[in-house]
């Protein structure tokens, strides 16, 4: 399978609604998606993400910019001239063909031999682990045995691009874990390159090379899911991934790649590469999991909430002028604290980012 890269060059998408007013959905986005890597363009509904992805298909046409597969300009390509295939979120498979006809239907709009055909749909079959139902009909199959015969079928082409819109948000839970799974599994295999909407954070998190936030038309992060995660560039990009807590200190000074901040009257050391300078006030990402709990530490402060999550004990703790949320990781072997109980929370300087 011959993977292409894509690039995306300044490219814009710009909707009139009806009282005749400009709308950009898509605002002068640049990427660059190597070969085999797997992107997945994640944000809130109406972010643009959808509306990048119909562009690269070429089911929406742009306003402005280029789009390249390889080193190849695809503005004015139809869909069907493209090197690329979709999987929708609906999945689109034909009611009336059984799984075979539905897989081998673009091999057959193709004039390959019948012979050949059979073997690639055979093939395709044991890849996604549903050989021996080429006889059955998409009513007769889970809602995770249809997703797999939309892949097949957007496989078997051998497209230089795969294009996901959403396809796991129609499943229940458990099946979204075990898709997804399955989804980066045969990526892997075949090598392809994949480019994935989604605005369910956990799945790009675990399907992701590198992740495209995208919010209100714009991209405000492009990075690997660790980046995205511990390195967020804004507030809106550590908010939007996991939990986050936002607090206020301020910069005391700077010496290269280091600063001491002030937090509740104490100075802290962390690293920072930024341009914030001193005396200036700036904002601390810190993550719920990365903060310790106990009966002393570095701050004092009172629980206000305390609730079993199963994996994790989830605290609100009152901390001077902040609120603090924690997740106590495996809480069966720590001390559970009480509403209303006197702790102390420890920051470690590693964990803790400045924006």
């Amino acid at each position: 399978m011959d993977s292409k890269g894509v690039y995306i060059q300044e490219l814009t998408k710009i909707y009139i609604d009806p009282k005749g007013n400009q709308i950009k959905a898509v605002d002068n986005i640049s990427v660059n998606i190597k070969p085999g890597e797997f992107v997945t363009l994640l944000g809130p509904s109406g972010c643009g993400k959808t509306t990048t992805l119909r562009m690269i298909a070429g089911f929406e046409i742009p306003s402005s910019g280029n789009i390249y597969l390889g080193d190849k300009k695809i503005n004015d390509l139809p869909p069907d001239k493209r090197d690329t295939a979709m999987v929708f979120q609906s999945y689109a498979l034909f009611p009336h063909y059984n799984v075979f006809d539905n897989i081998a239907y673009g091999l057959k709009i193709k004039k390959l031999p019948a012979q050949e055909i059979r073997n690639k749909v055979s093939k395709i079959l044991e890849t996604i682990g549903l050989q021996g139902m080429e006889k059955r009909f998409p009513n007769q199959l889970s809602g995770g045995q249809q997703q797999r015969i939309a892949l097949a079928r957007a496989l078997i082409m051998e497209p230089g691009v795969l294009l996901f819109d959403e396809p796991l948000s129609n499943l229940d839970a458990k099946l979204r874990v075990y898709m997804r799974s399955e989804i980066r599994r045969i990526q892997r295999q075949f090598g392809i390159t994949a480019i994935y909407v989604t605005h369910d954070q956990s799945e790009a998190m675990s399907l992701s090379d590198k992740i495209i936030i995208m919010n209100e038309g714009i991209i405000e992060q492009i990075g690997t899911p660790l980046e995205i995660y511990y390195s967020p560039k804004t507030e809106f990009v550590a908010d939007f991934i996991g939990i986050a807590n936002f607090l206020e200190a301020k910069i005391i000074s700077k010496k290269s790649d280091k600063a001491i901040i002030l937090l509740q009257g104490k100075e802290i050391e962390v690293a920072y590469s930024g341009d914030k300078k001193p005396g200036e006030k700036c904002k601390l990402i810190i993550r719920p999991e990365t903060v310790k709990i106990s009966k002393t530490g570095q701050f004092k402060g009172i629980v206000k909430s305390s609730t079993f999550m199963g994996s994790y004990q989830e605290y609100t703790v009152e901390c001077g002028s902040h609120t603090v949320q924690i997740h106590d990781v495996n809480p069966k072997v720590k001390t559970v604290f009480s509403e209303g109980e006197d702790v102390g929370i420890e920051l470690l300087p590693e964990n803790i980012h400045i924006i």
